[in-house]
């Protein structure tokens, strides 16, 4: 074992501080856990040895290995008592003075050669190293709770932080079976960076009124494959932990608009309507169980009636495959017969301007999302704009569920759902790369690992085309008029030559 891992101190006895020594020991540390709190090591050791016995009963480990653990966990009353320790390994609270302060004290205590890291997850690692004599042997090493569940460790550099510091608590993160990605130090790292696209143009897309929180979430898990829609998500977390993160990026990047925060958030987190713990957030909870309301059901129609495509649609021989294939009566003409449904599947632009610039009849006119239709697709977007018919709506829901497939049906949007929420997801990654922050693999495997996505961004966007992608944002800068859309150039320049997302320059 490296000197520098074989005797680590961890300061903080809280759900992270816990978490982070029970992996050090286990990886064949032995640690020092000090807290102000006498108490809180006292229950942070208990806390660990029972989880441990744990690993025991189920037959993880054996017994002289558990009594090897428990030995190896050591509660130190002082900081002084840390000076032999090679590295330390902060997880107090997020306060800039309060750790300044710490490490300040550090620097005084343990040897020169000894590394000094801090678990932040949102301030910023150059700041706290400021006053520092040494603060080349200063890094972050953020971790994410539950620590021994959640795999993923940055490892972050700031301003002056040494590479080879950076390569020691790689090296230990893999010690400790994690997966270790480095980062530079900027607002949010990779994954609180990388996951603001989720949940503020959800919240956008509430906003302006084009579906609902549940017919959202629903949509984002069938479509993509997301475990949890982000409303599901952010009652999970609660608003006042993720509405304030949302803020904190947002004003770090100097009122950034693609991190923009939303109203909605402000207004329910002043209503203490924050989720799950408090019972009422995005969703009503009755003993713990989220009150969802039920979906729309399909429309009984008595005869459908033919069916026109675009030929500018997406994906149009796919959708004319899928209309044939569902039973519908197709009509091949240059434009559509009075009778007919009218479906257009634009990417990024709403279905208003596509009717309006086709000359197409909007009363008769649908629009449906194909950027990410195929079968392992569990549900079809429709979206009507202000001037469809009922029957016509209907005639198209009813169509489209033939096959046992769920269909949503929302109001006109650019982009409809999927395909804003994605490319703004897809367009915030590759913007990180664009800047240097982590490499496009690191990348992929921070946001798969911590937040739990079904792809990394960078894969996402490969699977439904670097160009679909940015045909959508450049629609989407249009339609809207904000620069919250405007392509990345690192993602309009590989997106403009189709080149995989994931491609690393020489």
């Amino acid at each position: 074992m490296h000197k520098q891992t074989s005797l680590i101190a961890v300061i903080g006895a809280g759900a992270m501080g816990r978490g982070i020594a029970q992996l050090a020991a286990q990886a064949g540390s032995v640690v020092r856990l000090f807290d102000n709190s006498t108490d809180a090591v006292r229950a942070a050791c208990t806390s660990v040895h029972a989880q441990w016995d744990k690993m025991q009963d189920k037959g993880r480990i054996d017994a002289a290995q558990c009594a090897a653990l428990k030995e190896r966990l050591l509660p130190a009353d002082s900081l002084e008592a840390l000076a032999d320790c090679a590295l330390v390994i902060e997880a107090i609270v997020e306060q800039l003075d309060v750790k300044r302060e710490l490490f300040a004290r550090l620097e005084q205590i343990v040897a020169q050669d000894a590394v000094l890291a801090t678990n932040t997850s949102s301030l910023s690692v150059t700041a706290i190293a400021a006053g520092l004599t040494h603060p080349e042997r200063f890094a972050g090493l953020h971790f994410f709770n539950p620590v021994p569940l959640m795999k993923v460790v940055e490892v972050i550099a700031g301003l002056r932080t040494s590479a080879a510091v950076c390569d020691t608590l790689h090296a230990y993160v893999g010690q400790m079976g994690h997966t270790a990605v480095r980062a530079q130090d900027t607002p949010g790292f990779i994954v609180n960076h990388a996951g603001r696209g989720y949940g503020t143009e959800a919240l956008r897309i509430v906003g302006e009124s084009v579906a609902d929180f549940a017919t959202i979430d629903r949509i984002l898990r069938d479509q993509i494959g997301f475990k949890l829609g982000p409303f599901e998500l952010m009652d999970l977390t609660a608003l006042d932990v993720s509405h304030p993160v949302m803020e904190s990026i947002y004003h770090q990047y100097y009122e950034e608009p693609r991190y923009r925060p939303s109203v909605i958030t402000a207004q329910r987190l002043a209503g203490g309507m924050l989720g799950r713990k408090s019972g009422q957030g995005f969703y009503a909870y009755v003993d713990g169980a989220a009150d969802v309301p039920p979906e729309a059901p399909i429309p009984q129609v008595q005869g459908l009636p033919p069916v026109w495509v675009s030929p500018r649609a997406a994906r149009r021989a796919e959708l004319l495959q899928l209309v044939k294939d569902l039973g519908a009566a197709i009509e091949t003409g240059a434009s559509p017969s009075p009778e007919a449904l009218t479906l257009v599947a634009p990417l990024g632009f709403d279905v208003t301007t596509v009717a309006v610039v086709e000359r197409l009849d909007p009363a008769r006119t649908i629009g449906i999302d194909m950027l990410a239709e195929d079968a392992s697709t569990r549900r079809r977007v429709l979206a009507t704009n202000p001037a469809t018919r009922s029957d016509m709506r209907n005639a198209a829901h009813a169509l489209f569920a033939r096959d046992g497939k769920a269909v949503s049906v929302i109001r006109d949007s650019g982009g409809f759902v999927t395909q804003r929420v994605v490319a703004t997801i897809i367009n915030i990654a590759a913007d990180i790369c664009q800047q240097g922050i982590c490499s496009p693999r690191d990348l992929d495997t921070a946001v798969t690992l911590g937040l739990g996505y079904p792809q990394g961004p960078l894969a996402l966007g490969d699977r439904l085309g670097p160009t679909n992608v940015l045909e959508v944002l450049f629609n989407l800068q249009t339609v809207y008029g904000d620069t919250r859309y405007r392509p990345s150039p690192w993602l309009r320049r590989r997106g403009a030559i189709g080149l995989s997302l994931l491609h690393t320059e020489d």
